[in-house]
């Protein structure tokens, strides 16, 4: 969002996007928290970019060495010039930002030394709200061509849909018509004019995280909601998407929301599939702006980077990009004992409040982000698989990943800002050494992180607001074993079954015996077959569910490869049923919408009384009120009941509308199976 001074960011909230939650209640401190490591779960493999940053143009600091080298250290591969909303104003032939403030020794040559020095792959952002498809296309004829410096990663614009079109203003946009639809076409004249310069490129659109404004949203002539209008004109010339997440609240809010990223990501990808036309699994997804309201530079800003960051990565983003290296001191608080500056930045600007009553520490001074993302740089390094980890404590978070030598990573957040909490550490598919692991931990207040050799792998006590990083190494040596089987795709899905299909793996020392197929149940495989072959068919499966799979495959040796990577489908509603729903959101304001659900019997008998239920995919949406029925939710499950006037549904097509006001506080997941008295209904 729109930073209109150097040193000064002002993240403007739109008060519709965001519900406050509560955050999660401790268990008693004293009982050990069970923490599940699965390495058959393979998630996401962490790519070359995924640990990056903000630069401004404000920043006088911006290509120093001394930046540059704290950036290095830090473990950042992927840096985003020229700044957030400044990118909107920002044209790079005269290095000016009309209306904006430009700091010295911040051209494009500088920053590029700089990503140079610190070994990191620029993203530019072109400027759309006061530029032309010309000048981004001149840009990348300057960088590429004249300058050989080989930018792959090219956005258009930044937060394009604040530019008044859906009420809310903080982003320059120049073109009479702010529309979606507008944005969508222009971006397919950015992507044409500059992919003639340069094909290599690759060039990304605006888009909103779901659950959060606009999301959902329709405003003017626009055919549908920001995500959907831009997918459906600019899908086909794009290669990314590019999203921003200020999760807002207190800081139990926002450490509590990154429990919404697998259910942003799940949307996301469904929106790109549905809109984007063929060839859409393609497009990757950027998330370039996160940060707190509670907490920026202490340690809730610290717990926050980490936890978002590798849920994010688990989920294949391809990079994932902190506001901001520098951004100044903001409202001064205490945070669990800590005095926080409330600066965006990852680095102390060396600034004072206007009244010169509280000052930062020396310039370039490292803030606890710094040193999470630093966590991070030892933790997750590029090409280590993410694999799943759970806890049996909301407080207490787990993340881990698998290393090409087969060593394993562990990182273990403590939420708590008051209490240690003991945790007891189980692994499926790894058997570590029987050796003290190397142990990174940053615990709140520190300056540092400190690293030793001491535990076990089996039991630690996590400090109070603290981050911890285990690497254990195998016991024994997994020389020989097969190579692990290719990424999965699914066909044939239906409500009850799904066909999986897999490229073979590599055989090691032993011939392949046979495949096994793991389903993903939290932290937990449930293996729901096996095969000698590269396919499988599974059944039983459960209507309007997601299911997560990996592919394993065994040697007659016994030697268990990696797992696969992993695939996500959903099954359907069935073919043919006695009865048919209708869901529809009809008009959605952000975090609430108008819903009418249409009941229709499709048996060959009459219905006299019924009974409409459905389960909501996430635990933050609800029925607030409902007309033509009786409503009630209890936890996450809706049950419906007619009225004396419609509880008769004739046979072969006869139906009724009832409707309701539905909310939500994060991803808007629509229900995918209902059932009338028992029975699931197909979903029309």
């Amino acid at each position: 969002m729109r930073r209109s001074t150097a040193f000064a960011a002002s993240l403007l909230l739109v008060a519709a996007a965001l519900s406050t939650v509560g955050g999660p209640v401790a268990a008693d401190p004293a009982d050990p928290v069970t923490v599940t490591v699965n390495t058959r779960a393979g998630l996401a493999t962490v790519p070359a970019t995924a640990l990056g940053v903000n630069h401004a143009i404000w920043d006088s600091q911006l290509g120093s060495a001394e930046t540059s080298d704290l950036l290095k250290a830090a473990g950042v591969k992927m840096l985003r010039y020229p700044g957030g909303s400044y990118a909107d104003i920002y044209h790079w032939e005269t290095h000016t930002a009309p209306g904006g403030h430009v700091a010295p020794n911040t051209d494009f040559d500088t920053f590029m030394a700089g990503a140079r020095r610190i070994g990191a792959q620029p993203m530019i952002i072109a400027n759309y709200g006061t530029g032309t498809p010309a000048e981004a296309a001149a840009w990348v004829r300057y960088a590429n061509v004249t300058k050989g410096y080989g930018a792959k990663w090219w956005t258009v614009g930044n937060e394009n849909y604040g530019n008044g079109h859906y009420g809310s203003a903080w982003e320059a946009d120049d073109h009479p018509d702010k529309s979606a639809t507008q944005y969508a076409r222009l971006v397919v004249e950015y992507a044409d004019a500059m992919k003639a310069v340069d094909p290599s490129i690759k060039v990304g659109a605006v888009l909103t995280m779901p659950g959060n404004w606009p999301d959902g949203i329709t405003a003017g002539s626009d055919p549908g909601p920001w995500n959907q209008t831009v997918l459906s004109l600019a899908g086909p010339k794009i290669d990314f998407v590019d999203v921003h997440w200020y999760p807002g609240g207190n800081a139990a809010d926002s450490l509590a929301r990154t429990n919404h990223l697998p259910d942003a990501a799940w949307l996301l990808r469904q929106q790109i599939a549905r809109y984007a036309g063929p060839g859409a699994d393609r497009i990757g997804i950027s998330f370039t702006e996160l940060n707190v309201d509670a907490g920026r530079t202490t340690a809730p800003g610290a717990l926050f980077l980490a936890d978002a960051y590798s849920g994010l990565l688990e989920q294949g983003v391809f990079t994932v990009q902190w506001w901001n290296v520098h951004n100044g001191i903001g409202t001064v608080s205490e945070v669990a004992g800590q005095t926080d500056y409330g600066d965006f930045g990852l680095l102390s600007s060396g600034n004072c409040t206007n009244d010169g009553e509280v000052c930062q520490p020396a310039f370039n001074t490292p803030f606890a982000p710094y040193h999470a993302l630093s966590m991070m740089n030892l933790f997750a390094r590029p090409g280590d698989q993410l694999v799943r980890a759970g806890t049996d404590q909301p407080l207490v978070a787990a993340h881990a990943v698998r290393r090409p030598d087969g060593s394993l990573a562990v990182l273990l957040l403590n939420k708590d800002p008051e209490n240690a909490h003991p945790v007891a550490l189980d692994y499926a598919g790894f058997t570590p050494a029987d050796e003290a692991p190397t142990v990174h931990t940053f615990t709140n207040g520190a300056t540092a992180i400190s690293t030793a050799r001491a535990g076990s792998a089996a039991a630690r006590t996590l400090p109070p607001y603290s981050l911890t990083t285990l690497v254990l190494r195998p016991a024994g040596s997994s020389a020989g074993r097969p190579g692990a089987p290719g990424r999965p795709t699914a066909s044939a899905v239906t409500d009850r079954a799904a066909t999986i299909s897999w490229p073979a793996a590599t055989p090691g020392a032993s011939p392949i015996a046979k495949y096994e197929v793991h389903r993903q149940y939290g932290a937990v495989s449930e293996q729901l077959g096996e095969t000698a072959g590269t396919s499988l068919t599974v059944g039983n499966l459960e209507p309007g569910a997601r299911y997560t799979v990996n592919v394993l495959a065994r040697d007659t040796a016994g030697q268990v490869s990696w797992s696969s990577p992993p695939l996500t489908f959903a099954t359907g509603s069935p073919a043919e049923s006695s009865c048919a729903v209708r869901f529809n959101d009809d008009n959605d304001w952000g975090n609430g919408y108008v819903a009418n659900v249409e009941v229709i019997n499709t048996g060959a008998k009459a219905v006299d009384g019924w009974t409409l239920t459905w389960t909501w995919p996430t635990a933050w949406q609800q029925v607030s009120s409902g007309w033509s029925a009786t409503w009630d939710q209890q936890g996450r499950d809706v049950r419906v009941t007619p009225t004396a006037d419609n509880r008769r549904l004739a046979a072969d097509g006869g139906s009724t509308t009832v409707g309701f006001v539905g909310a939500y506080s994060g991803p808007n997941v629509p229900p995918a199976a209902f059932r009338l008295n028992g029975t699931v209904c197909t979903l029309r």
